[in-house]
């Protein structure tokens, strides 16, 4: 890709910019409803037919999208290649994460991992079609660690997962 003019080289995304949606390729629609809606408790929000489901939280038209077109049955993407690491679900609150870290828990649901990055917590896990999962939160960003040069200090350690849990009172 070739970019010619200056302006175009120093051009900077739009700060409000988001990451609406993913739409995942899945081998079973129903299992992935029990996965995303069942345990996680995001919502049908539309049906494409019997290979597409559209699924979001608090009434978004989607935040996930899953569907069959060239999956269906299909085992999972080997994990040495090129491809999606993970959707990340950002939660609103810390209380939420621990919401949703104790729901898995009962469900016997395996994590993957659990880190803290400094600016954020997050929980791992894999989707039953083996795509990476990142549930997390945000520190307020006038908590986030940063260096001498100003630029963020991110890291990954160990989740203190007991202390989440005390969220929950």
């Amino acid at each position: 890709m070739k970019v010619s003019s200056t302006s175009e080289k120093t051009y900077k995304i739009p700060a409000g910019t988001g990451i609406g949606h993913v739409h995942l390729k899945v081998a079973d629609i129903q299992r992935s409803l029990d996965f995303y809606c069942g345990l996680l408790g995001f919502e049908i929000t539309s049906r494409y037919g019997e290979d597409a489901v559209f699924i979001s939280a608090g009434g978004y038209h989607h935040h996930i999208g899953l569907n069959t077109w060239f999956s269906k049955n299909a085992g999972p993407a080997p994990k040495n290649t090129a491809g999606l690491f993970h959707t990340a679900i950002l939660y609103p609150t810390r209380k939420d994460l621990a919401t949703i870290f104790r729901r898995l828990g009962k469900a016997d649901y395996p994590l993957t991992g659990a880190a803290d990055h400094g600016v954020s917590e997050a929980l791992y896990l894999d989707d039953p079609d083996s795509n990476g999962v990142e549930l997390y939160w945000d520190r307020p960003k006038e908590q986030w660690p940063v260096k001498e040069d100003g630029s963020l200090e991110m890291y990954t350690r160990r989740l203190d997962l007991e202390g989440l849990l005390k969220e929950l009172g």
